[in-house]
């Protein structure tokens, strides 16, 4: 089953992913929101549209904007909405 590690701590677990762009996409109700902590970044894709980012919390250690989601996608990448993605350091095991 697909999983995000960060920490020795298992962040999601879901065999309910979309992989796009190389990147997982997971349901964003999987997350254990005890590791998740909102981030004031943004950024914008012009494909994807605005994506909001999560610091992640383990064992008081933070890995700042370590993940991210579109809360609107654009239309062509509706699938995305009420997904979340990680990066910078997170272990992904499919």
């Amino acid at each position: 089953m697909p999983k995000a590690i960060w920490n020795e701590a298992v962040l999601v677990e879901s065999d309910d992913v979309i992989t796009i762009d190389g990147d997982i996409y997971f349901p964003l109700e999987s997350v254990n929101s005890n590791f998740l902590k909102k981030s004031s970044s943004t950024s914008t894709s012009p494909y994807k549209g605005k994506a909001f980012f999560y610091d992640v919390i383990v064992n008081d250690k933070m890995n700042r904007d370590a993940a991210w989601y579109y809360l609107e996608p654009e239309q062509e990448y509706e699938q995305l909405k009420n997904r979340i993605a990680f990066w910078k350091g997170i272990e992904l095991q499919q």
